[in-house]
C-alpha cells in the first residue's frame, strides 16, 4: 500500500527542519544527548499527528511548540526543572568521549547555550532563525512583553561577555 502524500511531505520537510529543531531542543534541555532524544520524539509526534497540523501556519512554529510542551511534559513528569541539569559541555560530555560538530564546538554555540534559564530558547528563535516577536510568544507560550524582556536580558548577557554583536548563526 503506497504511504500518502501528506506523510512523504511531512517527513522530507523534517528532514530540512532537524538542524533548527535540534538548536532548538539543545536551549531547551541543556544536554546533547536529551535534546537528540526530544528531536526524535518530536519527528515521531509530529509525524503521527500531523492531521492536526493547521497547514496555514508554519510547521517549524508547530514543531517547535510541540517539542516544548513536551519537555515541560518531561520535566513534570519526573519532577526536574528543564534546565537543571545545566550544559552538557560543563558537565564533562566532551571529556566522556562525545564530539561535538564543528558548529557546535563553535563559541557562538557556547555562548548561546551558557544564556540563563529562559533566555537561550528566546534568543535563538528571534535572532537566530529570525522568528517575530508574536511568533516567538506562541511558540514559548508567554506573554510578548516576556519575550521583549527575555530577549533584551539575553543580548546584554552576551554583551556582557565581551562581544558587542550577537552571534547571528551557530
Amino acid at each position: 500500500m503506497p504511504t500518502p502524500v501528506a506523510a512523504i511531505d511531512i517527513r522530507r520537510d523534517l528532514v530540512g527542519l532537524l538542524p533548527k529543531l535540534r538548536r532548538f531542543t539543545v536551549t531547551l534541555t541543556g544536554d546533547l544527548t536529551e535534546a537528540d532524544e526530544l528531536v526524535q520524539s518530536v519527528c515521531q509526534r509530529g509525524i503521527a499527528k500531523f492531521h492536526l497540523w493547521n497547514s496555514g501556519g508554519k510547521l517549524e512554529s508547530w514543531l517547535y511548540t510541540m517539542a516544548r510542551h513536551q519537555w515541560v511534559d518531561e520535566a513534570r513528569r519526573h519532577k526536574l526543572r528543564p534546565a537543571a541539569k545545566g550544559n552538557a559541555v560543563e558537565q564533562g560530555e566532551l571529556a566522556a568521549g562525545v564530539h561535538l560538530n564543528p558548529v557546535e564546538d563553535s563559541e557562538a554555540h557556547r555562548l548561546v547555550t551558557s544564556l540563563p534559564e529562559g533566555l537561550a530558547s528566546v534568543f535563538l528563535l528571534v535572532d537566530v532563525e529570525g522568528h517575530s516577536y508574536k511568533q516567538a510568544a506562541d511558540i514559548l507560550g508567554v506573554p510578548l512583553p516576556a519575550v521583549m524582556s527575555r530577549l533584551s536580558s539575553a543580548r546584554l548577557y552576551l554583551a556582557s561577555q565581551g562581544h558587542s554583536r550577537s552571534p547571528r548563526r551557530f
